[in-house]
């Protein structure tokens, strides 16, 4: 059967080519723009990519287009499908009904923390001997591609809460009937397609209906929302993981930045764990990622050693350089409550300096305004802060820099961003750039130009 998959090049639809293309179908595919690094993996398999949403690209011999949930009706592409009657599925039915059966399915779901959690998860039990399959919404460091069938019993899927496809508004975690399911956090997020908190937690309860009585929820004990949605019913066993708040899983920090920990279960030692990630937040996801380990059967306490050499996910508080004295963050955080954690784990990492937010207002949620009030007190670790306030964005960012602890600047365009932080810059800072999107580039950009030239060379 051949495929053709429109939406290719985001990180959950080129999992699905790869992991079709292991399957061996013939696939091909087409995206708005045609772009690294999913490009480059896909490339590297052989699958053909076209570049915009042209009827032409999808050839005359194609059996079933698999549709991403970036494309509505009256795109051009989406038009010629109809028009042509040709079969179509969403990306995560298709997952559903090619890949998962047969499978222990693990979830990993939440507002935030999914990718992180799933790469640690599925990092943990490769370790361990499960040879997992998984798929990934992002760019895992220890594997070379971001979604593989595996030789082993367990599958693990970021669970995305948005939705599925223009022709399928649920939440696309409700195709995967998982076994084990991750319930990392819940707050209030894409206000593109969910009028209120309460709507999204329906969709949360809908995946807890689907994990069956013989398995396991693994729930942040600190999350009231989470408690909520528990509250509309539960029939699996329920595990619970926190720092601050009773839990069977629980972490005592011994370094504040969360980069030394130890490990209790029912409130027993297991062992201490130090690694490279930084953050309360990344704490909580280890902790997650171990008791998903243990409720498909591993040793938590062989998987404890492994967190040290854990290489996590691109731009997930990936650092670039140091070069010139100056550290270069590049992160995904776009809600409120991540650029808050996010921040104070840097702080805490890096306590003497001045802290630089770099923040690209990109994410739906950001772009309506949904969360323009909490985004000043979200900033009040950074000394600074530079908002790429693109000339379309609906709200007025002097607003929020008027109420920030710090100093906050404005700027219209990525060239003027960089060209303003080149100018207040000097060594001894730390830099991060915030952004669920490419900024154009400014990260790397700025990070290449923090290096001296015959270091280039």
């Amino acid at each position: 059967m051949k495929l053709h998959i429109l939406g290719i090049c985001g990180t959950f639809m080129g999992g699905v080519a790869a992991l079709a293309r292991e399957l061996d179908f013939p696939v091909e595919g087409s995206d708005l723009n045609v772009y690294p690094p999913m490009s480059t993996q896909l490339e590297a398999l052989g699958i053909a990519l076209k570049s915009g949403y042209l009827p032409e690209h999808i050839a005359s011999d194609t059996d079933q287009v698999v549709i991403g949930n970036a494309l509505s009706r009256g795109n051009p592409a989406v038009e010629a499908v109809l028009d042509r009657g040709l079969a179509y599925v969403s990306g995560a039915q298709w997952l559903a009904e090619q890949v998962l059966p047969g499978r222990t399915v693990l979830a990993v779901a939440g507002t935030h923390g999914k990718t992180t959690t799933t790469t640690l998860l599925a990092f943990l039990l490769d370790r361990l001997g499960g040879e997992p399959g998984f798929l990934i919404g992002g760019v895992p460091a220890d594997f070379p591609c971001s979604a593989r069938l595996g030789k082993g019993a367990c599958f693990v899927v970021e669970a995305d809460e948005y939705d599925t496809a223009f022709f399928d508004k649920r939440s696309k975690f409700v195709h995967y009937r998982p076994q084990i399911a991750i319930l990392n956090n819940l707050e209030y997020d894409h206000a593109d397609i969910f009028p209120d908190l309460a709507a999204i937690e329906r969709q949360f309860h809908h995946l807890i209906r689907t994990v069956p009585g013989k398995g396991r929820l693994i729930v942040n004990a600190e999350d009231d929302n989470l408690k909520r949605v528990l509250a509309m019913g539960c029939w699996t066993p329920v595990e619970t993981f926190g720092i601050d708040a009773p839990a069977d899983w629980r972490a005592v920090l011994d370094h504040a930045d969360g980069s030394a920990f130890r490990v209790l279960r029912a409130d027993i030692e297991l062992g201490r764990v130090q690694w490279h990630m930084a953050g309360r937040h990344n704490v909580m996801n280890a902790l997650a990622a171990l008791a998903a380990v243990s409720a498909v059967g591993f040793d938590p306490v062989m998987a404890l050693p492994w967190l040290a050499q854990f290489g996590g996910a691109k731009r997930r508080l990936e650092l670039l350089t140091e070069a010139g004295g100056v550290r270069v963050y590049d992160d995904f955080a776009h809600h409120p409550t991540a650029i808050a954690t996010t921040l104070a784990g840097l702080r805490a990492r890096h306590p003497t300096g001045r802290l630089i937010a770099v923040l690209e207002p990109r994410s739906n949620s950001m772009r309506l305004g949904a969360h323009a009030e909490h985004l000043a007190p979200s900033l009040d670790h950074a000394d600074i802060v530079l908002f790429l306030a693109r000339p379309e964005l609906s709200w007025n960012a002097n607003t929020v820099i008027a109420a920030l602890r710090g100093q906050g600047h404005a700027e219209a365009s990525v060239d003027a961003v960089l060209a303003h932080l080149h100018a207040l810059v000097h060594t001894g800072d730390t830099v991060v750039f915030m952004s669920n999107g490419g900024f154009e580039g400014a990260p790397h950009r700025f990070a290449q130009s923090r290096v001296p030239q015959e270091s280039q060379t």
